[in-house]
């Protein structure tokens, strides 16, 4: 993606990556956040950072306050130049093990927050589903106040042309908050066997990112980021795919809505 002069060319200046709260335990993964890392660092791209479960087998699935804390610390020393960060990915999904676990994401958040003041920090991301508005009332209980920015993932509605989910998840943060679209966009094919019914297809994925600039952001002041998931289709095998560039490298036509969008042609 970094080495795209097409992304080069819209003049993007913000990048997110979600990685594993271990991920510097283990060669593999520290390479991987390195290559990523670096790649932003060069090109001036400002990261995201967010954090999820663990992708190795010998660990635990949760860590503890105590030990995200110690981890982000380690994440921090070794890229100084990152400062923008989400606690936890997906939060409130229900295959994950935070689905339940308002509670230890408000801990994940409070020793963030103690770890480094000057960083920007999301509270969580979470997902436009049905538990959603139910679990930040549980964060915020936990926490003893509510934080002022959140993340949201809004698939399922936004691939509808609807935002009654949006407008429930503004109305649980308060007039103070504000929110990032952290996962957003156009669904191209999905084959994870997931339940729920979302339209797709190309020309699909495209009207679906021009609704989401020309009718959900300039309508909802509250959104002040919006990150389009994702640059590069992977390969056919993937379970998922809403990317702006095929996986042979061809761009789609939701490309040229955010090129429009850009570069205001």
């Amino acid at each position: 993606m970094f080495g795209d002069p097409r992304m080069a060319s819209l003049g993007i200046r913000h990048a997110r990556l979600t990685v594993s709260w271990d991920a510097l335990r283990h060669d593999w993964q520290r390479a991987e956040v390195d290559t990523w890392m670096n790649g932003a660092f060069q090109r001036q791209i400002d990261p995201l950072i967010t954090f999820g479960h663990s992708r190795a087998r010998s660990s635990r699935p949760l860590p503890t306050p105590n030990g995200l804390r110690r981890e982000f610390r380690a994440f921090r020393a070794r890229y100084p130049w990152a400062t923008t960060f989400a606690t936890w990915n997906e939060a409130n999904h229900c295959g994950q093990e935070t689905c339940r676990r308002a509670r230890l994401v408000a801990a994940y958040y409070r020793q963030l927050r103690a770890e480094c003041r000057s960083c920007t920090m999301l509270a969580a991301e979470v997902l436009d589903t049905r538990n959603m508005a139910r679990w930040i009332r549980a964060f915020r209980r936990a926490l003893g106040y509510m934080p002022r920015l959140w993340g949201l993932h809004n698939y399922v509605e936004v691939n509808r042309f609807k935002t009654t989910s949006l407008r429930r998840m503004l109305r649980t943060m308060g007039r103070r908050g504000r929110l990032w679209l952290t996962e957003t966009g156009g669904l191209v094919r999905r084959s994870n066997k997931s339940k729920t019914d979302i339209p797709e297809g190309s020309r699909h994925a495209a009207r679906v990112l021009r609704y989401i600039f020309d009718r959900v952001v300039k309508r909802y002041r509250a959104i002040e980021r919006v990150y389009v998931y994702h640059w590069n289709a992977g390969s056919p095998k993937t379970t998922w795919d809403s990317g702006l560039i095929t996986y042979g490298g061809r761009e789609r036509g939701a490309y040229w809505v955010l090129h429009r969008r850009m570069l205001g042609r």
